[in-house]
């Protein structure tokens, strides 16, 4: 699923809700699927008495993940060329989370057309989790 060039703008925007109420149980089961194990992601007496958080909060690569489903459903997963991201906030059981791309550049890389997307996902207090950019190739 390519886009074509033809078919985006400098400005365009996507928004996505990624997550309506994240559970504990996902914080487990990522920790199973990638195997990390920190007690700050499932062990609500260790995360605060070891650490002084208030419980447990979700792993930054599980709201990473989720933030780039944004990316690949704009542009197909094979035509993602480069997507990083900050973590701003923590993430905790409960929340919900809305991804917003922006297209902001559209340019010639290497011989292929790619377009440069800066990312935004927010917290249902609108509060900042993640901002991040990619950059993903365009059909002729």
């Amino acid at each position: 699923m390519a886009v074509k060039k033809s078919d985006i703008k400098v400005g365009d925007t996507r928004e996505m809700e990624l997550v309506d109420d994240l559970k504990r149980t996902q914080l487990v089961m990522y920790s199973g699927a990638s195997g990390d194990y920190n007690p700050l992601h499932t062990d609500d007496v260790y995360t605060r008495e070891a650490a002084g958080y208030p419980g447990v909060f979700a792993h930054g690569m599980l709201t990473m993940g989720m933030t780039g489903r944004i990316v690949t459903d704009m542009f197909g997963v094979t035509n993602v060329k480069k997507y990083g991201v900050r973590f701003t906030n923590q993430v905790w059981p409960g929340d919900s989370l809305k991804a917003k791309a922006t297209v902001a550049d559209i340019r010639e890389e290497n011989g292929e057309t790619v377009a440069d997307v800066t990312i935004e996902t927010t917290n249902q207090k609108g509060q900042t989790v993640i901002t991040g950019n990619a950059t993903a190739r365009l059909e002729g």
